[in-house]
């Protein structure tokens, strides 16, 4: 693949976004409509498709010189990250229409919207596609700036209250996990690794075994402890079910599908540092404590929930701890069930969010009790609900149940 190719492939996930962002923050005419959206997660997916036939004969690609870099968990991510993207934007013109429709939305506040989103999409394609763990922090602190004017962007009481929860919380776990990747980075520089390659993730891989353990212990646990809040692991989990309960619900579909999936991919390149420099019983540890916390928590909040949007995003946790459990156990089988479950739960997450926003304009309630005789009236939009419910408890022939069983072989695999 050439220089230039290789490029365009890897800048073009971040360029598109950022400038439909500035087209639409820009427009003052409605010509610009919300489907033009669809040219970013068509790029997305363009990107990752290429990149997937590429790496597994080239390898990792890079671009000499700048802090980019994509291998084939870049191109999965880049994959669920277009394919959630597609669907949440092809149902942001409906949202938008029920705004205006109900009194709340305006033309200004729709092309907010709509850069707000596309300036999401670049915020999380640069931290699947960062070699510097630096910059994989800016990525992931950029995605809690954008998202906190997203989920309270119909100004009402809840929305403004889950907001300001959200950045405070995630706030605070992104400043533990900035002190955690300062502490990497000192390590990195105590093993003689020179300054402008101390954040570089290929080379902290390689040269691992040289950094100091008990500072690396402290980052990693740090790290952990501050991704994991932006990916709704305990204990910093409280923001989640409030953020995307208020949030409009392509926001909710894609924060769910692939924002979550994004700070945990976060972790896992970590977690690779950590396994070389510490062994692998360190992070097994700390990710099967906080994921079987997480699940015991999630599962006993759903016993007992009585809103649809806050019963997803109680369930996102469910299968972020999954994940996260995957990730515990790091076998080969275990990190290709992980991805399978982003993919799975990703999809089907964004179609029950999406679908529960025309649900909510329908029925005008979000509790369970009071939607009655959907099938009756919205017979297609119902039996996509339910779909969607059904592949989120895993049952066959959905993803998400043969991910779960491949991280329950992977676990007894490895004892």
């Amino acid at each position: 693949m050439t220089p230039a190719t290789t490029t365009a492939l890897l800048t073009a996930p971040i360029a598109v976004p950022l400038a439909t962002a500035c087209l639409y923050a820009g427009a003052r005419r409605r010509s610009l409509t919300a489907w033009a959206g669809l040219l970013s997660p068509a790029t997305i997916l363009a990107c990752g498709s290429v990149l997937a036939t590429s790496i597994p004969g080239d390898g990792p690609l890079t671009i000499p010189g700048s802090l980019l870099r994509a291998d084939a968990v870049t191109a999965w991510m880049l994959l669920v990250v277009g394919a959630v993207a597609a669907l949440a934007c092809a149902s942001s013109p409906a949202y938008l229409a029920h705004e205006h429709a109900s009194g709340h939305g305006d033309p200004g506040a729709a092309r907010q919207y709509n850069a707000l989103v596309h300036g999401f999409l670049a915020a999380m394609c640069a931290a699947v596609l960062a070699a510097n763990l630096g910059v994989l922090w800016v990525a992931i602190e950029a995605t809690t700036i954008v998202t906190a004017f997203l989920v309270g962007h119909r100004r009402t009481r809840a929305s403004v209250e889950a907001a300001w929860k959200y950045v405070v919380i995630c706030s605070a776990g992104i400043a533990l996990a900035f002190l955690g990747t300062v502490l990497i980075y000192y390590a990195a520089r105590q093993a003689g690794i020179p300054e402008a390659w101390a954040l570089d993730w290929p080379t902290l891989v390689s040269r691992a075994d040289r950094l100091d353990p008990d500072v690396t212990r402290l980052g990693i646990a740090l790290i952990i402890l501050g991704f994991g809040a932006k990916a709704g692991l305990v204990p910093l989990h409280a923001w989640l079910p409030d953020a995307h309960s208020q949030a409009p619900a392509p926001v909710s579909a894609l924060m769910s599908g692939v924002l979550l999936a994004v700070s945990f991919t976060a972790i896992l390149r970590y977690k690779v540092i950590a396994d070389a420099a510490l062994g692998p019983a360190f992070t097994r540890t700390l990710l099967t404590g906080t994921a079987l916390l997480t699940l015991a928590l999630a599962a006993a909040l759903l016993l007992g929930q009585r809103d649809y949007k806050r019963m997803l995003a109680y369930s996102s946790m469910e299968h972020m701890a999954l994940i996260a459990l995957g990730g515990a156990i790091g076998s080969p089988l275990a990190i290709a069930a992980v991805l399978l479950h982003i993919a799975g739960h990703g999809l089907a997450k964004t179609v029950a969010f999406t679908s529960s926003g025309h649900i909510l304009h329908l029925q005008r309630t979000t509790r369970i009790g009071r939607v009655r005789g959907l099938l009756a009236r919205a017979p297609g939009l119902g039996a996509l609900f339910a779909l969607a419910t059904l592949a989120l408890l895993a049952l066959p022939p959905f993803s998400l149940f043969a991910s779960e069983l491949g991280i329950a072989r992977a676990g007894f695999a490895a004892g």
